[in-house]
């Protein structure tokens, strides 16, 4: 087997050019090659691997012992933050940590913080920070992190998780092949030992939109906005981020084109929100266009 690249290319050693023929052969999964960047090759997981195959998921195995619980568009704000506080109230005993995770992206710099409350001991706070990552990363990387610090105490039985971003946690029990995968078999791995000791253990995962401004919640938003670190490079990029990198730079130049340009017509209407405001182009949660209109097959046809 020929071992030499065909295309070499020295001043960018993650360039698909670089690659030698079995590299190519065990990378899976899509890779990308840009002029401006340097991106680098991440491993995938094999959606096959014993954690993720039927009937040897968590959620096979485990599916009492894990829930989630969202928040009702109908209901009102004090009316969550009320379940909230007696959430706190019922989980006072020693033998249950509440988890309150958060994370922000400033200037590329994410920040996210997590406080373990029990009953008994001493508040514990972590801090991380992480450079060229999405949000998604950061609050699953600091869930990761906290879970493991509950899971390794001996008299926990159980574990709430209270946090703005429930669909990051949503993606430890996500059994496909994404981008966070090796968080979620970290993660996964805590999870099945701390099941494992008692049919009683069980883990919590309840949302807190930051508009509630639930106390617990709100004083963890509050310090991940106030720090201000400085990143040291070169640094790694994530595979995440290198997609939403793309992603808002093509929306940039799609969004210069088209309004420059004489074809989109002189009935052009622009979508507005309920609160009038102009809706943007975007990728986020498969855009909000469709979204706008989709209770309307002759409004969406005119659309598309």
């Amino acid at each position: 087997m020929d071992d030499f690249s065909p295309h070499p290319n020295p001043s960018n050693l993650h360039a698909i050019g670089s690659l030698t023929n079995r590299q190519r052969n065990i990378t899976k999964g899509h890779i990308i090659d840009s002029k401006t960047k340097s991106y680098g090759i991440f491993p995938s997981f094999d959606p096959l691997h014993q954690k993720f195959t039927p009937g040897q998921r968590i959620s096979d195995i485990f599916p009492d012992c894990f829930s989630f619980n969202l928040v009702d568009k109908k209901e009102k704000n004090i009316t969550h933050a009320h379940k909230l506080d007696n959430l706190i109230l019922s989980n006072s005993s020693p033998s249950s940590a509440i988890i309150v995770t958060d994370a922000s992206i400033k200037d590329n710099i994410a920040t996210s913080i997590a406080h373990i409350h029990q009953a008994d001991s001493p508040l514990i706070k972590t801090i991380h920070h992480a450079v060229f990552v999405t949000s998604s990363e950061a609050e699953l990387f600091t869930m990761r992190c906290s879970i493991n610090q509950a899971c390794g105490k001996d008299n926990i039985s159980k574990i709430v998780v209270i946090t703005d971003s429930i669909h990051s946690a949503k993606h430890i029990f996500n059994s496909s092949v994404h981008p966070l995968q090796s968080h979620s078999a970290t993660i996964l791995s805590e999870l099945r030992l701390f099941f494992n000791k008692s049919q009683d253990n069980s883990i919590e995962f309840w949302k807190c939109p930051n508009r509630l401004k639930w106390r617990f919640h709100k004083d963890i938003d509050k310090d991940t906005k106030s720090f201000k670190p400085t990143p040291s490079f070169p640094c790694k990029i994530s595979w995440d981020y290198c997609r939403k990198s793309d992603s808002d730079d093509i929306i940039k130049q799609w969004k210069m084109c088209f309004q420059a340009s004489d074809s989109k017509g002189n009935n052009f209407l622009d979508l507005v929100d309920n609160n009038f405001n102009t809706i943007k182009l975007s990728y986020i949660k498969g855009g909000p266009w469709l979204q706008a209109f989709r209770h309307s097959n002759s409004l969406c046809t005119r659309a598309t």
